[in-house]
C-alpha cells in the first residue's frame, strides 16, 4: 500500500502534456494547444502525419501559442501535436555554393538535392567582444563611390537605407559581384515573388550566382519563415567563416525581418511601442546583426538593406539599425531621378571604420573632395540661377571647376567594375 501511495503522488504531479498536445483553438495566426510543454522557440509539428510544421511562440493560460509556417486553413480542434526533438540545424559545405534555398534550408533551384557533408545550429551566439580582432583590412566592393570615400573594412556591417525604387538592388547586385569576398550569401526576405528571378538573372547573373548561395522567402509567406530565413543566411555565412574565409552577407530587408517580428509579437499578445513594432522587435536586430564581423577563423562583411517609408530617416527600425551598426549608406531618390547611379548620397553617408583601413594620404584626399561637395551644395541655389561670384569662395570655386569631372567618376554603370587600386588613383588624380 506504501508503494502504490508513492506511484499515486507522482501521477498527480506529472505534466500531462510532456511531449504531445492537442489543439485547443485557432486565432489569426496561432494556434493555441493543450501542450505540449516545450520552450518558446522549440519546433513542433500539427496532424496526425506531422503534415505542418510549427514554432512555439509564447504561453497564455496555461495554453501552449504555437505558429505555422505554413498557411492555418486545414488546422482543425482535437489535431495533434507533437513536440520536436531536434534543434533547428542548417546544412553546411561548399556544396552550397551556386544553389538557392528556402528558409528551411532546401534547395528550389530545380538542381537536385543538396549532397550534405555537414551541419551547423540555426541560432548561435555573436563571437564574444574580447575574441573579435579589429578591422584593419579593407574589404573592396568594386562601386566606386564607397571604395573611395565611403571605405568598409573586412568585418564591418553596414545599412544601405534606401526608399522603394531608388536601386538598393542593383546596388546590391553589383557588390556581390564585383567584391572581394570569397563566397556570398544573400537573404531576399519579404521579396515579391517576381523580383526574384529578376534580381538572380539580371542583377547577380551568372558570375555572381556561381560563388553565392541565395536563400529566398516571398513575401506571401509565413512571417516566421521571414524570420528563419534571416537567421538561416546568417548561420550559413557562419559556418563559411569557421572555415577560415571571408563572407559578404547580404540581406535585402533586415526591415521586412522586423516587420515579420512584429507580426509574430502581436500575434503572442505582446504590446506595441513605437509604430506598432513590438519590444522584441528591438531585442531581435542586435540578435541578428551581431553575429556578423570578425572572429578568429574568418570574416563575414554584412550589408543590411533598410526600407525607409517616403524617405523618413527617423523610422524606428531605421534609427535602431543606425545604432547598432557600423556605418550607413544613403541612397538618395533626388539623385536617382537625375541619373546619377548608384545613387549613394556620399554626405549623408558614413562608414565608421574608413580611418582605421586607409593610409593617410587617400583619407586626405577624401576630406578635401568631400569638402568641396559640401561647398558646392550649400552654394548650389547661387550656382544654379548665376548668382555666384567667382572668387567669393575658394571650396565653392574648386567644386564648380571639378564637378564633371568627379560626377562621372561617381557614377557607375551596372556592368562597369574598377578595381580598388584603380578607384584609389583617380580620387587622388581628382584632388591633385
Amino acid at each position: 500500500m506504501k508503494a502504490l501511495e508513492q506511484w499515486e503522488s507522482r501521477a498527480a504531479t506529472m505534466e500531462v502534456w510532456p511531449r504531445h498536445g492537442l489543439v485547443d483553438r485557432v486565432t489569426g495566426l496561432v494556434v493555441e494547444g493543450r501542450g505540449p510543454r516545450g520552450a518558446v522557440g522549440q519546433s513542433c509539428t500539427l496532424g496526425e502525419h506531422d503534415e505542418l510544421e510549427a514554432e512555439i511562440v509564447g504561453f497564455r493560460g496555461g495554453h501552449t501559442l504555437l505558429m505555422p509556417l505554413g498557411p492555418v486553413t486545414g488546422i482543425r480542434p482535437g489535431q495533434c501535436i507533437r513536440l520536436g526533438s531536434q534543434a533547428p540545424a542548417v546544412p553546411t559545405g561548399e556544396f552550397l555554393v551556386g544553389r538557392v534555398l528556402n528558409a528551411m534550408g532546401e534547395p528550389i533551384d530545380g538542381k537536385g538535392p543538396l549532397a550534405a557533408t555537414g551541419s551547423a545550429p540555426l541560432h548561435r551566439a555573436a563571437p564574444p567582444a574580447m575574441d573579435r580582432p579589429r578591422i584593419d583590412r579593407v574589404f573592396a566592393t568594386g562601386v566606386r563611390s564607397i571604395d573611395g570615400l565611403l571605405t568598409c573594412g573586412r568585418g564591418q556591417r553596414l545599412g544601405i537605407f534606401a526608399g522603394a525604387g531608388v536601386g538598393k538592388s542593383v546596388l546590391l547586385g553589383m557588390i556581390a559581384r564585383r567584391s572581394d569576398a570569397q563566397v556570398n550569401v544573400i537573404g531576399l526576405i519579404g521579396e515579391r515573388g517576381r523580383e526574384v528571378r529578376e534580381f538572380l538573372e539580371r542583377d547577380l547573373g551568372e558570375d555572381g550566382l556561381s560563388r553565392s548561395v541565395v536563400v529566398v522567402v516571398t513575401g506571401d509567406q509565413s512571417p516566421l519563415l521571414k524570420r528563419r530565413g534571416a537567421q538561416l543566411a546568417t548561420a550559413l555565412a557562419e559556418s563559411f567563416r569557421d572555415r577560415g574565409q571571408d563572407v559578404l552577407l547580404l540581406m535585402d530587408s533586415i526591415t521586412r525581418v522586423a516587420m515579420a517580428q512584429r507580426e509574430i509579437g502581436l500575434a503572442a499578445g505582446e504590446p506595441p511601442a513605437g509604430k506598432g513594432y513590438t519590444p522584441s522587435v528591438f531585442t531581435l536586430l542586435p540578435l541578428l546583426m551581431e553575429r556578423a564581423g570578425r572572429d578568429a577563423h574568418g570574416s563575414i562583411t554584412a550589408f543590411y538593406t533598410v526600407l525607409v517609408d517616403g524617405d523618413d530617416m527617423t523610422d524606428p527600425v531605421a534609427d535602431a539599425s543606425r545604432s547598432i551598426l557600423d556605418g550607413h549608406l544613403i541612397l538618395s531618390r533626388r539623385l536617382a531621378e537625375l541619373g546619377h547611379w548608384p545613387a549613394v548620397d556620399v554626405l549623408a553617408s558614413i562608414s565608421r571604420v574608413r580611418p582605421e583601413v586607409v593610409d593617410e594620404k587617400q583619407d586626405q584626399a577624401v576630406r578635401r573632395l568631400l569638402r568641396w561637395l559640401a561647398a558646392h551644395q550649400e552654394a548650389e541655389d547661387l550656382i544654379q540661377v548665376g548668382a555666384y561670384a567667382k572668387g567669393a569662395d575658394a571650396d565653392v570655386d574648386q567644386a564648380v571647376a571639378r564637378m564633371p569631372r568627379i560626377r562621372e567618376w561617381l557614377c557607375q554603370r551596372q556592368s562597369e567594375g574598377s578595381s580598388y587600386a584603380e578607384t584609389v588613383r583617380r580620387l587622388q588624380e581628382l584632388v591633385a
